[in-house]
């Protein structure tokens, strides 16, 4: 027997264990090449049980070209000669991959220091997680954390946690705590970015953020994802000239992006195109040409509300109509009760119809956390609804979401927003609407 990176028992050899804990670092700091190593773990010792199921979970929650089928089915097959902890996560793996995480989430309570478990269980850069509520979430962190100790991944997971309740100051902490210890650490990188940017500290976390991404960073996975960070902080600061700049240079979608570039790509492209001042923001054509699977049958709610944004900012009523129908039908119930009003209210949008969309819209922010992602993610809906309220002339309920949007947060972006809603007094409906139309780039690029 060998032992994992925090200890714990695995029944192969040194080759396959070692092969098995590259798979693991590589996890853990959001490198590449996870998948890769898992599976040579296997080739080195094909009675692995713990290898097999691995590769099928990886393969699974990362949209790899792995026959998951196979790999559990030989995970089960194995199992037998394993540890119970061994046996335990094999088996919380097959349910989770059939659906039900309850499984997983009582594996951790007994074997807490099983990262690779956690780090699928709680909503992070790199997995969904399981379907909890966020509190559940923090509470499962908060449980686990007395195995971890200082432990440079964990405190990057808890920083992550710690922004997601708001407080800034300790997800700072912890995040410069473990990339102290861990430069390259992606998830600490992540939980740094993200209290940058809801603390309203835009040209300090831009700066640090083009550091990374440039120096320690440059081996993390979804690194576009990183420059998506970079570029909301340029979107904030209504510099729109550094946003084409990093669209250009380093959130064109390609097909190594996938469904990445419906998530980052897609998601700035409209945050752009709706902001006062934008022109010459580039179709979204290319966007929903990288992931076709994807924008057919999303497989998440979180994708779906990403699909029906493409749609929107490309202006196709007839696929928003279709992506609705869809999610009304979806076994899902996310999609099927936040995503189809969602896309709903998309289609009003880009039917012309603002007034209807922007109370289509604010009808769902109580659910909208539901689609996961983070709360930076997750405000694409809010900003549409500011909008659909502008181009409807409700000026002064856009102002409202705006000023509850300022005292959150420092955002020339959105002062340049309230400056329109302030311009009513002086002018008449008519001609604010013009502006705001003449603000808005081509159809093709929006609606």
């Amino acid at each position: 027997m060998t032992r994992d990176l925090y200890g714990l028992r695995l029944t192969t050899g040194e080759q396959a264990g070692a092969a098995y804990n590259e798979a693991l670092t590589a996890v853990l700091r959001l490198h590449p090449g996870a998948v890769r190593a898992a599976s040579r773990a296997v080739a080195l010792d094909p009675t692995f049980a713990l290898g097999h199921a691995t590769v099928a979970l990886l393969g699974y929650e990362f949209g790899e070209r792995v026959d998951i089928g196979a790999r559990l089915a030989a995970a089960a097959r194995y199992a037998s000669r394993a540890t119970d902890r061994e046996r335990s996560h094999v088996h919380a793996v097959q349910e989770h991959v059939r659906g039900d995480s309850s499984p997983l989430l009582r594996h951790l309570t007994q074997w807490p220091t099983d990262a690779l478990l956690l780090s699928v269980a709680v909503p992070t850069i790199a997995f969904t997680g399981a379907p909890i509520l966020p509190g559940q979430a923090w509470d499962l962190v908060e449980d686990c954390r007395p195995a971890y100790g200082d432990d440079w991944w964990f405190n990057g997971l808890l920083a992550f946690m710690r922004q997601e309740q708001h407080r800034y100051d300790d997800a700072m902490d912890l995040a410069c705590r473990s990339l102290d210890q861990e430069p390259a650490g992606g998830h600490a990188a992540h939980a740094r970015a993200h209290a940058h940017y809801e603390t309203g500290d835009h040209r300090s976390g831009l700066s640090w953020m083009d550091r990374w991404i440039t120096g320690d960073g440059q081996r993390v996975e979804r690194l576009a994802h990183f420059c998506w960070h970079a570029a909301l902080h340029e979107l904030s600061l209504g510099d729109l000239a550094a946003v084409a700049r990093r669209y250009e240079d380093q959130l064109q979608p390609t097909p190594a992006l996938g469904c990445r570039a419906l998530v980052d790509s897609g998601s700035l492209l409209w945050r752009w195109s709706i902001t006062p001042g934008a022109e010459g923001v580039p179709p979204v054509d290319a966007v929903l040409a990288a992931a076709p699977e994807v924008v057919d049958r999303p497989p998440t709610a979180f994708m779906a509300m990403h699909v029906a944004v493409a749609h929107c900012a490309a202006g196709d009523t007839a696929a928003l109509a279709s992506l609705e129908a869809w999610c009304a039908r979806s076994d899902d119930r996310c999609i099927r009760e936040v995503c189809t009003p969602l896309t709903a209210a998309l289609r009003e949008l880009a039917s012309g119809e603002p007034s209807k969309a922007a109370d289509g819209l604010a009808a769902l922010e109580p659910a909208v956390w539901r689609v996961g992602g983070s709360d930076a993610q997750r405000e694409i809906v809010e900003e549409t609804r500011i909008a659909a309220l502008l181009r409807a002339g409700r000026y002064v309920e856009a102002r409202d979401v705006l000023d509850r949007r300022l005292d959150r947060r420092h955002s020339p972006r959105d002062r340049r927003w309230r400056r329109v809603t302030d311009q009513t007094t002086d002018q008449t409906t008519d001609q604010i609407t013009d502006q705001i139309t003449d603000d808005t780039p081509q159809k093709s690029a929006n609606m």
